[in-house]
């Protein structure tokens, strides 16, 4: 792959022994997604089988209080469908491929829990709620070449093909095989309140029409706690009650709850309920469910309004965390980071090689991004001072390297 950014050209390699392995040349498997807005995924499924977001809790136990949090935290409201055929309601995504070029993204308020560009991010990328939007303005950018996930929160497209974000995340799609495959730091937010990915909780129309969704779905909550359950990170706390629900919860639709009078449609939604349940990813209206807008999406969607939150139970938290109690461990270890050669006349080639352990995933900033192996190929136009950070569910650790060009 090349890109470009930052006023460097890097091509990436394939020697050495880094945390994840590839490149974009190869045949990843997330190589079937289509391109475009809203484009089909073509089957593939966003992390391993082991992530939160994919596994079966259909026989997972109900939290012992979650007759009371149904009844005093969810309320006595239905199932609200929070995407349709409007473009500007709901969460657009786009996918691109190995060749987009990269930009730099301008980190604002969570710059310090955020990753760095630059990022494969079209200047027309669709933003959340629309261009002129004052909402969350979240943009969601899949890789297809190289299996990587962007997500940018109150998001601007700057005249310099350049973007502006509070919050940046990016997300490998195929990961390693642990359950804590699509974690973000302990105590670190994301593009959403709960630190988690908000691509796979959505609801798309390509897997309706497939007739099978293989996971769970992204849902607020007006009131929560200063506390996050797995696989969340993060709370955003709007209440100092301690029966609030944290951020992480994850509700299943019962399977009692006949839904045989429901369109096939709507059953595959309604199914994926009861077999992956709903996920609290952020503060926000009682039960609305998230999806992608989608022009093919039908009025048969207001059928799920019918849906009440008594048909619904708690799946067993445990355990539950607070920023003081939230697990510690060793932050990633950068064993060496180097440029051979150190200096290279204006355009030259110069490589850069690292090796790390118990990093979950690289990034090389400026001009490169996220990256698979463990070298790339740099031409730098002018000294440059080359930052490796790598980051894991405990925290990150940084390396520079500078590249000389007399």
């Amino acid at each position: 792959m090349t890109a470009c950014g930052g006023g460097t050209n890097a091509t990436l390699g394939t020697g050495g022994t880094g945390s994840t392995g590839g490149t974009g040349n190869q045949d990843l498997a997330c190589n079937v997604m289509k391109i475009g807005q809203g484009a089909s995924l073509s089957g593939f499924i966003p992390f391993t089988s082991s992530s939160a977001w994919n596994t079966d809790i259909s026989s997972a136990p109900v939290d012992p209080n979650s007759a009371s949090i149904i009844s005093n935290w969810v309320g006595s409201v239905n199932v609200h469908p929070d995407f349709g055929s409007d473009p500007t309601y709901g969460i657009p995504y786009v996918v691109v491929n190995g060749s987009q070029s990269l930009v730099n993204v301008n980190l604002e308020a969570y710059g310090d829990e955020s990753d760095p560009g630059p990022m494969p991010v079209p200047a027309n990328a669709p933003v959340e709620g629309g261009s002129s939007s004052s909402g969350d303005r979240h943009v969601l950018v899949l890789d297809n070449g190289n299996c990587f996930l962007y997500e940018l929160y109150n998001s601007t497209p700057n005249p310099d093909g350049s973007w502006s974000a509070d919050s940046t995340a990016v997300w490998d799609l195929l990961g390693p095989d642990s359950a804590n495959t699509e974690q973000r730091p302990y105590t670190w937010t994301s593009a959403d309140a709960a630190g988690l990915p908000i691509f796979p909780g959505l609801i798309r129309y390509d897997e309706v029409a497939a007739g099978k969704i293989q996971h769970a779905f992204r849902f607020t909550l007006p009131l929560t706690r200063a506390a996050f359950t797995p696989p969340a990170s993060h709370d955003a706390a709007t209440s100092s009650d301690p029966t609030a629900p944290p951020m992480g919860m994850r509700l299943r639709l019962k399977s009692s709850y006949d839904i045989s009078g429901f369109d096939a449609n709507m059953q595959v939604i309604l199914t994926a309920m009861q077999k992956y349940g709903l996920i609290l990813a952020d503060n926000g209206s009682a039960l609305f469910v998230t999806g992608a807008s989608d022009s093919r999406w039908g009025s048969d969607l207001d059928s799920l309004k019918t849906v009440p939150a008594s048909a619904f139970e708690v799946v067993l938290m445990n355990p539950v965390y607070t920023n003081a109690t939230a697990p510690t461990g060793a932050a990633p270890i950068i064993t060496s980071f180097t440029a051979t050669p150190s200096s290279v006349s204006s355009g030259g080639n110069a490589t850069l090689a690292w090796t790390t352990s118990n990093a979950t995933y690289n990034i090389v900033s400026p001009g490169v991004g996220a990256v698979r192996g463990a070298s790339i190929t740099v031409n730098p136009t002018a000294t440059s001072t080359y930052t490796l950070y790598s980051t894991n569910q405990y925290g990150r650790t940084t390396s520079t390297v500078t590249v000389t060009v007399p």
